[in-house]
Order: C-alpha cells, then structure tokens, then sequence
C-alpha cells in the first residue's frame, strides 16, 4: 500500500506543477483586446484562436486527474493503520509525572494554615 500511496503522490505534484504551467502560460481575457489591433497573436504556435482552446481543454483534464488523485490519496491514508492513542496522549504519557509537593509535617501548629488561631492585631 505504501508504493501505491507514493505512485500517486508522485502523479499528484507533477499534475499540479503542470497545471501552474498551464495556467501561466494562457493569456486573459483582456490579451484578445491587443489582438483585434494587430499585435501579432495570430502568427502564435497553435493560431490566432487554438491556443485557447487547447490549452483551456488540458487545463481542464488535468484539474479531473488532480482531482481524481486527491481523492485517491485521501482514502489511501484513510486505510493507513491507526496507532492507539492520539498525539496529545502519546504527549501525555511521555511526560515524566511532577513529584507531588513534601506535605507539612504538622499542620496543627499555632500560626500554620490549618490552625485554628487567627493572627489578631493587638
């Protein structure tokens, strides 16, 4: 289970990092301005409107895979074995306990805070 979860996280961040790329790459929707006044954007690699529409498409495909592939890894961890406890019991339990504090040897004593004299200026 472990090669799987490691095969699609491998797919997950290439997919991610291409589709940064893709976006980057694809103009807004204010670059088609600059192209009714001549700018040159129909001499571009896939013409003056196949740009979008092919770059528009495999955004759109890898923004399912992405999708696919998280959903992926979430029910991979999901079926990861559980440890017992959670963080904060493990936390818990590695703290050594505090010694409890060394108790009066008398606590009737006159002026100690179990006696029943009160201080009373005189």
């Amino acid at each position: 289970m472990n090669w799987l979860f490691s095969l699609v996280l491998t797919i997950h961040i290439l997919v991610a990092l291409a589709i940064i790329g893709l976006v980057l790459v694809q103009h807004g929707k204010g670059a088609d301005m600059g192209a009714a006044f001549g700018s040159g954007a129909s001499g571009s690699l896939f013409g003056s409107s196949g740009s979008a529409n092919f770059l528009s498409r495999s955004t759109a495909v890898l923004a399912t895979v992405f999708f696919i592939t998280s959903l992926v890894l979430a029910y991979v961890a999901s079926e990861a074995p559980k440890t017992s406890g959670s963080v904060m019991q493990e936390a818990v339990q590695s703290v050594p306990a505090a010694q409890p504090a060394a108790a009066p040897e008398s606590q009737g004593s006159a002026g100690g805070p179990g006696s029943k004299e009160k201080d009373i200026p005189r």
